[in-house]
């Protein structure tokens, strides 16, 4: 499938504060950001019931290689959970913070063995300043550059020809992320920066982190249960990462010291993913990341009803929108990261925008 981007010129233009304010009121009378109850009552019920059904199945499979393949369903179960507590930390599932905070933190540290404090700070900068350089902390990976100055920082031979073929080695890097998502979630609850409700985190982290080892190790011998956990947490890491890598990697990245209004900055730095219902369910609603970041308290099926709305406003008002395929994301992402490793990159562009603004009239 094809890339859409509609009217790539006008990120050029300066829009007043009010125009959001308009597509804003158009959204709320639609009734797109009225709560789904239903919906994610019937989540949320499901989770201690999935996670349940899980443990049997891993305890009457025992130990076994078969193993293997359990593990690859928690690790979909546990990003499919994550994907929840994502919209609980939103605001998305009820009206009360407090509510939402509470299950982001049942869900995300004692479900996931996430700390949400760690992912509330990290995701709420992202949110306010996406793909803006120094902000973004999205930008800021210890292994992948994402910007010109990143990559001269390293003078290493064999460090610049590994960041130069970045972008084929960033997909098997993710088989590490789900290990690094709950080493950085550790590692946060324990620093002495603020934080939220720490004891909780820690009661919920240790509890989670502890019975889910013993559960596997009681279960299977030491090296099947080696086995497993890095399949379910290389599977997590990459399910992961194939979500939320096609949101933004690939789009503009701007200066730290750059000012743009909400409406530009929020969709000319996202990209949708076009698809259908399956799409949304796999990606956690993720596809719709332009309504995402306009909107971050929109409930998920709410997403795929509001694209329309946006994309038409969007293109009556000259902000560029894009969304393209799912496959043809990820080659963005590896060409662009690619670039970027071979210093032909200029980080305040988007190749696919440079292509269109070429041929724009």
């Amino acid at each position: 499938m094809s890339t859409t981007i509609v009217n790539p010129t006008g990120a050029r233009k300066a829009r007043p504060t009010d125009v959001y304010v308009e597509l804003a009121g158009t959204i709320r009378e639609s009734g797109l950001l009225r709560r789904r109850y239903g919906y994610y009552w019937t989540k949320l019920a499901a989770v201690p019931l999935v996670t349940g059904a899980c443990i049997v199945a891993f305890v009457l499979v025992g130990d076994s290689w078969w193993q293997l393949l359990t593990a690859v369903v928690f690790a979909f179960v546990f990003t499919q959970i994550a994907f929840l507590g994502h919209d609980a930390a939103h605001r998305q599932i009820f009206r009360s913070g407090r509510w939402n905070d509470w299950t982001s933190l049942v869900i995300g540290n004692l479900f996931v063995g996430m700390s949400y404090g760690w992912w509330q700070h990290k995701h709420t900068r992202h949110h306010a300043n996406p793909n803006k350089e120094g902000v973004d902390p999205d930008l800021d990976l210890p292994v992948v550059s994402f910007t010109t100055a990143q990559v001269t920082a390293h003078t290493n031979p064999m460090v610049r020809w590994l960041i130069s073929h970045q972008g084929w080695f960033f997909y098997p890097v993710l088989l590490l992320e789900g290990l690094s998502l709950h080493a950085s979630s550790v590692r946060r609850v324990f620093m002495r920066a603020p934080m939220q409700r720490r004891p909780v985190e820690i009661v919920f982290l240790v509890v989670r982190i502890v019975a889910y080892l013993a559960l596997v190790f009681f279960v299977l011998s030491p090296g099947v249960a080696a086995a497993f956990l890095a399949v379910q947490l290389g599977v997590f890491g990459m399910y992961m990462g194939l979500s939320f890598a096609p949101n933004h990697k690939g789009m503009p990245i701007i200066g730290k010291d750059v000012k743009l209004d909400f409406l530009t900055r929020q969709v000319l730095m996202s990209r949708n993913i076009r698809g259908n219902l399956f799409i949304d369910f796999m990606m956690g609603g993720l596809n719709y990341q332009i309504e995402h970041h306009l909107f971050p308290s929109m409930p998920r099926p709410h997403l795929r009803r509001a694209a329309p709305t946006v994309a038409q406003f969007c293109a009556e008002h000259d902000v560029p929108y894009t969304q393209t395929g799912l496959a043809e994301s990820y080659g963005i992402v590896t060409r662009y990261i690619n670039r970027v490793g071979l210093g032909e990159k200029d980080p305040f562009a988007c190749p696919l925008l440079e292509q269109r603004s070429a041929i724009a009239p």
